[in-house]
């Protein structure tokens, strides 16, 4: 049995752009051509592919057809970009990362790879522990996880691990926590936190005084460069990558107020097992290049 390609284009309209209708606007069909074919897809498989609702989404053996199918776009376009006449061509790649990985390691490690590859990224953004979702969904090709586990079909190779340290403004410190960060000084004090899925620094504060994250104000900022920026500004304090922090704390530009709440977070490389060349040459760089940053 062979998969129709006019019935696979469908599906993977209304898979990327969860919707009926922006299918049918990408192929110039109608939303019922568009129904047709991917029920017609569903009946050849046995399967049923598509949940449909606002927005539409995959099943299980919806997002395996998915993710088949869209490995099987890139290495057709890494094919054709690298023939005769065609060199000129970009590649195009997805990944997930979470947001510090990309404001301090990710760029320049890639930017060699990217530049001599010709390779064109989309990057999705999002907390470290939840980027494995969007590889599981055949929404990116690779991802920064602190997922150990790879999914059937993947490898997940360790990077390292991204070390954060609880800072603060040199005034924010003297201001609050005159005696040290208590449990009491910390139930007043503001807290600058990325987004509610980050959870860096309630794990830190419950491991270390035992206390819960409704606790204490927070200021959510979700963007890393912003992040550190709050800190810096005495809005808050708040758990920062060391990659970032730099030697800000021996200049006097920042202060750890709690040496003890220092964690590492491991952090892991997710690829297809079988993938194109060019995203090959992205996992060894990306291999290669975290352990020298990393710890």
């Amino acid at each position: 049995m062979a998969l129709d390609s006019k019935q696979c284009e469908a599906f993977l309209g209304v898979a990327e752009t969860g919707s009926f209708e922006q299918a049918a606007v990408r192929l110039h069909l109608t939303p019922s051509a568009v129904s047709l074919r991917v029920r017609a897809l569903e009946t050849v498989l046995g399967e049923a592919l598509i949940v449909r609702g606002r927005p539409c989404r995959t099943t299980h053996a919806g997002r395996r057809l998915l993710q088949h199918l869209q490995r099987t776009r890139l290495m057709e376009q890494d094919l054709l970009a690298g023939l005769a006449g065609a060199g000129d061509g970009f590649f195009a790649a997805a990944l997930a990362v979470n947001a510090d990985s990309l404001a301090t390691w990710l760029l320049p490690a890639l930017a060699p790879v990217l530049r001599a590859q010709r390779i064109v990224l989309e990057l999705v953004v999002d907390d470290q522990a939840h980027t494995h979702a969007l590889l599981e969904a055949g929404l990116v090709n690779g991802c920064v996880s602190a997922e150990p586990h790879p999914m059937r079909g993947c490898v997940a190779e360790p990077l390292g691990r991204m070390r954060y340290r609880m800072v603060a403004a040199p005034a924010f410190a003297a201001q609050w926590f005159k005696r040290g960060v208590t449990r009491a000084a910390a139930q007043r004090a503001p807290a600058v936190v990325f987004n509610r899925k980050d959870l860096l620094h309630a794990e830190a504060l419950q491991r270390v005084l035992g206390l819960p994250a409704t606790a204490y104000p927070q200021c959510h900022v979700p963007a890393s460069e912003p992040f550190v920026t709050a800190v810096r500004l005495g809005l808050g304090y708040g758990m920062v990558p060391q990659l970032q922090i730099g030697d800000t704390i021996e200049r006097g530009e920042l202060v750890d107020v709690l040496p003890e709440a220092t964690t590492d977070v491991a952090l892991y490389w997710h690829h297809w097992q079988q993938q194109s060349p060019r995203l090959d040459l992205l996992t060894r760089r990306v291999l290669e290049v975290t352990k020298q940053v990393l710890v």
